[in-house]
């Protein structure tokens, strides 16, 4: 299966290097400009995953981002001017799935691409994975607490899927690491606690507090998700 994957950058050189690392490791294309431009091509082509310039002018990535985040759970790979960590927080509060600082590798950014649409490997597929009021089924990227669904990211959906094969399990930060962003990807710990803490945070709203443990020294497991009456 190919890939569609949206690039949205005010800078035409700068859509240029990802649109040719992309076409090279084997994806489709889309551009846009602008941030309203990059809304409509959403909805119209649909993309399996949005590259995403924070500093677009009138509607930045960062407002971009949080109008995507309204109505769809499509991917999102910031890129950012380096040294905006700032920025870059603020974009995986919002529910990016990574970032990439600019200037960039164009191979770290395909393996970063990749990484992200990686589906399924973190833990077996099959039938739907449950644990008190929670309810996973990854081969349909559903989430569902007290059987109300939970949109959740890419990244916190693979999160979820890996902690919950053996939610009784403690797992060491850096497996951790590896198995959700890959072994090759620099990802610092603020990017794990952004994605940690949106996930919880997801779940509270939704009636699960207990859902996620973090057992300090050792590591991150799956709690008792007991839900409102626990």
């Amino acid at each position: 299966m190919t890939h569609t994957v949206l690039i949205v950058d005010d800078d035409a050189d700068i859509r240029d290097v990802v649109r040719i690392a992309l076409l090279q490791a084997g994806f489709q294309t889309e551009e846009a400009a602008d941030g309203a431009a990059a809304l409509a091509a959403v909805t119209q082509v649909k993309p399996d995953l949005v590259v995403l310039d924070i500093g677009l002018p009138e509607m930045d990535g960062l407002e971009v981002c949080r109008t995507l985040r309204v109505s769809t759970d499509v991917p999102v790979l910031f890129l950012t001017a380096r040294g905006d960590e700032i920025d870059r927080i603020v974009g995986l509060e919002m529910g990016a799935d990574d970032y990439l600082a600019k200037p960039f590798s164009p191979r770290e950014l395909v393996a970063r691409v990749r990484a992200i649409l990686r589906r399924g490997g973190a833990a077996p597929s099959g039938q739907p994975m449950r644990r008190g009021v929670l309810e996973v089924d990854p081969d349909r990227h559903l989430c569902r607490v007290n059987r109300s669904a939970v949109a959740l990211t890419a990244r916190e959906m693979d999160l979820l899927v890996k902690l919950m094969a053996r939610p009784d399990q403690v797992h060491a930060r850096p497996a951790l690491v590896d198995a959700i962003y890959g072994v090759n990807v620099h990802v610092s710990d603020r990017t794990m606690d952004s994605h940690l803490r949106n996930l919880r945070a997801k779940l509270a709203a939704a009636g699960c507090f207990d859902a996620v443990e973090t057992m300090h020294g050792i590591g991150i497991r799956m709690g008792p998700c007991r839900g409102t009456d626990g």
